[in-house]
């Protein structure tokens, strides 16, 4: 029996550098990809102008390249493919699954990340408002991480959810798994942050006929009082002179501390060691790594 042929990918939003937990979970992806004699594929998700800056893309790029992170193919860009998201809402329109919720922020932030369905029977369309899927009563969703092991998410708990916002943009749950399947994504490894877009992400593939990748979580990475590294927490970039420490620093926080030897190697010797010495451990669900570099 002929098995698919693994295609990874990294999609990150071009709202600034990659810092060094996106640079984390970039290597975690490349491995396992190429472990398992794979594609890589590099995506920008640029869906949210109001966010992004300008030149990041080209930056971004610039910076995976200057790690040995080389991707196959060219950059998908999400902002070119905006018929084929539209495509997929009417899909969904056609079965019934859509409807415009016109509910406020501070009515949604009053309910406190659940959602409880008061737009969904609205008969008035004059006002314009947000598109959003109906899960159902009892959506279960189950499926198997493959760096955390089994998941179950009742996906009725949080309620329907946004696949386009009130300003027009698509929101980000449909646009990834558009992409990913028309990719052919086989397999997505990246952070544990984006753990809870997964029940989403696989209730949109089944609705929408498509298949579903298979998923792994690597832990955050943190500082020491406990943030995820982020731009907004202004977490150390991953500078391209600095690439070879970077990449050190990046290999042991997923378990992988090159030998000393190694340090000061160019990355492409580092990454030839990571892919010698990669393995998929099992993280426990809620694990943090914290950044101790100094």
């Amino acid at each position: 029996m002929a098995t698919t042929a693994y295609v990874g990918r990294f999609a990150p939003s071009p709202t600034g550098p990659l810092h060094l937990g996106s640079l984390a979970a970039a290597v975690a992806s490349f491995l396992d990809a190429r472990v398992h004699r794979g594609r890589w594929l590099l995506r920008i998700e640029d869906l949210d102008p109001p966010r992004e800056v300008p030149g990041a893309a080209d930056t971004i790029a610039a910076q995976l390249d200057a790690h040995g992170l080389h991707w196959d193919g060219p950059v998908l860009y999400q902002s070119q493919r905006l018929a084929h998201y539209e495509a997929a809402l009417a899909k969904l329109a056609a079965a019934g699954l859509l409807y415009s919720c016109t509910c406020n922020r501070q009515r949604l932030r009053e309910l406190g990340g659940h959602y409880d369905g008061r737009c969904r029977e609205r008969t008035d369309k004059a006002q314009p408002g947000a598109l959003r899927v109906r899960v159902g009563r009892d959506p279960q969703i189950d499926y198997q991480d493959f760096l955390r092991g089994p998941e179950h998410t009742d996906l009725g708990a949080a309620g329907d959810f946004i696949v386009r916002r009130r300003d027009g943009l698509i929101a980000y749950q449909l646009a990834v798994v558009v992409d990913d399947a028309a990719q052919g994504v086989t397999h997505v490894l990246r952070g544990a942050d984006l753990a809870d877009s997964t029940p989403r992400q696989i209730f949109l593939f089944r609705q929408l006929g498509l298949a579903v990748p298979e998923y792994g979580h690597i832990p955050v990475i943190c500082d020491a009082q406990g943030r995820k590294l982020s731009k907004q927490n202004h977490a150390p970039g991953a500078q391209p002179e600095t690439a070879s420490a970077n990449l050190c620093q990046a290999l042991a926080w997923l378990g992988l501390t090159p030998p000393r030897e190694l340090e000061g190697s160019d990355p492409e010797t580092l990454l030839c060691w990571g892919l010698d010495h990669w393995h998929r451990r099992i993280w426990r669900r809620n694990t943090e790594i914290y950044n101790q570099r100094k």
